[in-house]
């Protein structure tokens, strides 16, 4: 009876441990939550995976209390995606004006537009309908229509229920694969803890996003992203995945010669009266592009003083004429104002057709665009503007180039990609590495400056469309001690890690060197800038200047040489001295 007893006890604690032991490290039955796994909050909520990704609500929150849009709703049986969610994970195209209630897709040669809350647009000049509403808003929210987005995107979908979901494709090429050896689950995470998001069969296919020690990263085909044993996987694979799709072709106008432009700073309409003086002393040039058209006010009119007689001296000189419109130095002048030109479909069309009958009127050649009081919320806008008027400049026979500061992070929303796909050439101007606003004094384009500045650039944009600018001017540094009272003043601030206070004055070539000879002073080549540099010291304090002369030019035009750019461009006339014309027409030719 002992014996029995004893055998039975142990019998007992056996099975506890075994299931102890099944508890902690077998695998787990628990169903996921879905509707959390999705992020869907209400009924009609519609779960969005886009290229193997689940998005969710708070997918691109940057941090803030502001609950954001579902991805995906349901309206009427019809599958919609949220507006943000089309531009930044399948189109970029699709830009919606949400002051004047407008959907917009704009092609080559015009534009898609469509009423909120309407099945009917226009294709350019087409007047065309669906049997659904296009676009829905709630709020400030828009919502497109699936089926409308894929009519002008290489994209697939398919919808799935429980819970209703769809799994988008819009990323097409190389993929990695593998078959299912067994029937298993897919868990949230990996682990046999994990909740299990789906069941899969024995030869299904899924799509291997990343290995993790003996968990793999799976895609389903019918939209769970999530996580199997890799010991459960077979037939590992590469595939190439491909659809026919006829992607808009955007006609380039592309001259058969290296561009060589000047910008010519014209304050008024006088001075269009001294053109000829301007290029009596030049070499080589092919486009002038004088600073003719500015914005009046925040409705989008503009001011001109184009001039017919400066362009008919020009085109008799054998110089293409690119006018140039900025949004700074007229009516309006700052960031505010600019974005309120450009978030109106209206006022950004006002704009377009008063600039192209002022060139037309004025025989000019081309738009030289240069909007330099863009901020990170008028991104989505100007690229807007850009491609309308990309598509005006196409119809009237313009050349259309576009301004650029170097790409830097803090501008990627000028989006020098698509300006690239849609404008006929790209300009960086590389230059005011350090300007007035600068805490110490230094050049104003060192050769790293523009090397940086074309190696980015040319990651976006085709080597034959970009053209760089370069700087005819330099500043002259004056750098005095701060005292303690400013230093005090600025505690706390950047400016307090900077010991001098520092002032600056642009100048000329022939200005700049006869400064630097009055003052008695020597220059000496900077190897790290590849300019000559110079400084001295007088009772008012350091001066500094690096030098933008025929040697730091003859570096920068080696530069654009090697990297096989379609031109140089100059800011600005009247400031270079005569003698490097002859030098940027030899690099040039």
């Amino acid at each position: 009876m002992i014996i029995r007893i004893l055998i039975l006890i142990l019998f007992i604690l056996a099975a506890a441990g075994a299931f102890l032991i099944w508890q902690r490290y077998g695998p787990s039955d628990v169903k996921a939550d879905l509707e959390q796994y999705y992020g869907l909050r209400e009924e009609n909520d519609l779960a969005v995976v886009i290229n193997n990704t689940v998005i969710t609500a708070d997918s691109d929150s940057q941090g803030t209390d502001t609950e954001t849009p579902a991805p995906g709703k349901i309206f009427d049986g019809q599958y919609y995606l949220e507006y943000s969610v089309v531009r930044t994970q399948i189109n970029s195209r699709f830009y919606w004006d949400s002051n004047e209630n407008i959907l917009l897709y704009t092609l080559p040669e015009g534009s898609v537009v469509v009423q909120a809350d309407s099945s009917e647009y226009t294709d350019v000049t087409e007047q065309k309908s669906e049997d659904y509403i296009i676009m829905k808003t709630e709020g400030s929210t828009a919502y497109i229509a699936l089926p409308f987005i894929q009519e002008y995107t290489n994209m697939d979908y398919s919808v799935y229920e429980d819970p209703t979901r769809v799994a988008i494709t819009s990323r097409w090429g190389e993929i990695q694969t593998a078959m299912v050896k067994h029937d298993t689950q897919v868990r949230y995470r990996g682990g046999v803890k994990s909740p299990i998001l789906t069941n899969v069969k024995k030869s299904d296919k899924v799509t291997v996003l990343e290995e993790e020690d003996n968990w793999t990263q799976v895609a389903t085909e019918d939209g769970f992203v999530g996580y199997v044993r890799k010991s459960d996987l077979r037939d590992a694979r590469t595939e190439n995945i491909s659809r026919d799709f006829k992607e808009p072709v955007y006609t380039n106008i592309s001259k058969d010669y290296r561009i060589n432009m000047v910008w010519h700073n014209v304050s008024n309409a006088t001075a269009n009266g001294y053109i000829q003086q301007s290029l009596a002393g030049t070499e080589g040039l092919n486009t002038i592009a004088p600073t003719w058209f500015s914005i009046s006010d925040t409705d989008g009119n503009l001011t001109s003083i184009a001039s017919a007689d400066y362009v008919s001296y020009a085109h008799q000189s054998g110089l293409e004429v690119w006018a140039v419109l900025r949004d700074f130095h007229g009516g309006i002048n700052s960031y505010d104002e600019t974005y309120q030109v450009l978030s109106y479909t209206s006022k950004r069309q006002r704009l377009i057709s008063q600039v192209i009958q002022a060139a037309l009127a004025s025989d000019v050649d081309g738009i030289n665009l240069d909007f330099e009081l863009v901020s990170s919320e008028c991104g989505p806008h100007y690229i807007q503007f850009v491609r309308e008027l990309s598509v005006a400049c196409r119809e009237n026979g313009l050349v259309f180039s576009v301004d650029n500061y170097v790409p830097q992070p803090y501008n990627q929303h000028y989006d020098i990609a698509e300006q690239g796909v849609v404008a006929d050439y790209v300009i960086i101007m590389a230059y005011d590495e350090h300007t007035d606003a600068s805490y110490e004094a230094g050049s104003v384009a060192s050769i790293s400056y523009l090397q940086n500045g074309i190696a980015d650039a040319l990651d976006s944009v085709p080597r034959d469309r970009l053209i760089a600018g370069v700087p005819f001017f330099t500043r002259l540094w004056l750098e005095t001690p701060k005292t303690e009272d400013e230093l005090a003043g600025e505690a706390g601030t950047e400016a307090a890690s900077y010991p001098d206070k520092i002032s600056s004055k642009a100048m000329g070539m022939d200005e700049a060197a006869q400064t630097v000879a009055d003052a008695g002073a020597q220059t000496v080549w900077d190897e790290e800038t590849k300019q000559n540099y110079a400084e001295w010291k007088t009772d008012g304090g350091t001066y500094k200047i690096w030098l933008e002369d025929a040697d730091s030019l003859e570096e920068k035009l080696k530069v654009i040489n090697e990297n096989e750019l379609a031109g140089i461009a100059e800011w600005s006339l009247g400031m270079e001295n005569q003698a490097v014309w002859n030098l940027i027409r030899s690099y040039l030719n």
